[in-house]
C-alpha cells in the first residue's frame, strides 16, 4: 500500500467569468501549495464543488492536476456521484489521467441499505484499481460511515486504503486507524488532536489558502515538538473560524485565493453566490489580520 499521510488540501475549482475551469489559475493554486510543502491534494471534493460540475469538467480537472503535479505529490481525485455507473466511469478516467488515488462519497439522495453502499464501492474501486478513500461526509450525504459499515466495505473492496472523516463522531478516528486505514481528519481545526490518536493527516479547504500553517503543524508534530504544534494549531484554527464567518464557503475560498495569489478564481458555481461587498470587506480584514495579503 502506498503511503498517504500529511497535509492534503481540499482544493477549490477556479472558474472563468464564463463559468468554465480557469486552468491557469488552477495550476497556479496547485503550484503555490506544492511550494509550501503539502503532501498531496484532495481534488474536486466538497471544496472543489464536484457535485456541481458535470462529468466532463471533472475529467478535465483530473487531467490538469495530474499534468501539473507530474508525480511530485499524491492526488486523490473525487469521483463520487449519485449513480454507481457515473462514479465508476469517472474513476476509470481518473486512473487513465494519472492520479494516485480516488475518493468517493457514498451514494446519496436515496437512503441506501448497507449492502448497496458496499456494492457501490466495490464497483467503483474495481473500475480504477487504485487506492480508494471513502469520503465520510454525513452532513451532506445523509450517510454515516460507521466502523461496522467500513469493515463491510473493507472485506469486499480490496482497493480500500482509507477515508476522509468529516463527521462529528471524532472518536471513530481511532477505530478506523485500528482497522489499518489511513484516516484523514476532515476538519483542519482538529488536525493536531486527530494526529495524537493516529490520524494520517488532514484534508480540508482552509489549508489550501494557508498551507504553510498546516504544514508546520505536521512538521512540528513529526519532530515531537508538541508545544510548537499547539501554538500553530491555534493559529490555524483561528484562521479557519474567521474565514468561515465571512460567508458562503466556496465564495470565501475563491476570494481568499484571488486576494492572496493575485489570480481570478471566479464565482461559486450556481446556486452559490459571490460575497456581498460587506462580506468581502470583512474577509479582506481577516486576510490582512492573519498575514495572508498578497504582495
Amino acid at each position: 500500500m502506498s503511503e498517504f499521510q500529511g497535509v492534503f488540501p481540499a482544493v477549490a475549482t477556479p472558474m472563468t467569468p464564463e463559468g468554465k475551469l480557469n486552468e491557469s489559475a488552477f495550476r497556479r493554486m496547485i503550484e503555490f501549495n506544492i511550494e509550501a510543502g503539502v503532501d498531496g491534494f484532495w481534488v474536486a471534493g466538497g471544496s472543489g464543488e464536484s457535485v456541481l460540475l458535470d462529468d466532463e469538467e471533472n475529467h478535465h480537472v483530473a487531467e490538469v492536476v495530474s499534468d501539473q503535479n507530474q508525480g511530485r505529490i499524491k492526488n486523490i481525485m473525487h469521483v463520487g456521484a449519485p449513480t454507481t455507473m457515473r462514479a465508476a466511469k469517472m474513476a476509470e478516467h481518473a486512473a487513465r489521467a494519472g492520479v494516485e488515488a480516488i475518493c468517493c462519497v457514498p451514494p446519496f439522495f436515496y437512503r441506501r441499505p448497507e449492502a448497496e453502499i458496499v456494492e457501490h464501492y466495490r464497483i467503483v474501486g474495481a473500475a480504477a484499481d487504485l487506492p480508494l478513500f471513502v469520503y465520510n461526509l454525513p452532513n451532506s450525504t445523509g450517510v454515516e460511515i460507521t466502523p461496522d459499515l467500513m469493515k463491510r466495505i473493507q472485506d469486499e473492496v480490496p482497493q480500500l486504503s482509507g477515508l476522509k472523516h468529516s463527521s462529528v463522531n471524532f472518536y471513530n478516528v481511532r477505530a478506523f486507524v485500528k482497522m489499518g486505514l489511513y484516516c484523514f481528519i476532515g476538519n483542519s481545526r482538529l488536525m493536531l488532536p486527530a494526529l495524537t490518536i493516529g490520524a494520517a493527516g488532514c484534508v480540508d479547504g482552509p489549508p489550501s489558502l494557508a498551507p504553510e500553517i498546516w504544514v508546520e503543524i505536521w512538521q512540528a508534530y513529526q519532530a515531537g515538538d508538541l508545544k510548537r504544534a499547539e501554538v500553530v494549531q491555534d493559529r490555524g484554527s483561528g484562521l479557519a473560524d474567521a474565514l468561515i464567518s465571512c460567508g458562503e464557503f466556496h465564495a470565501v475560498l475563491k476570494t481568499t485565493l484571488a486576494e492572496r495569489l493575485g489570480i481570478d478564481c471566479g464565482a461559486p458555481r450556481p446556486p452559490g453566490l459571490p460575497l456581498t461587498a460587506e462580506q468581502h470587506a470583512a474577509l479582506r480584514k481577516v486576510i490582512v489580520e492573519h498575514g495572508l495579503a498578497g504582495n
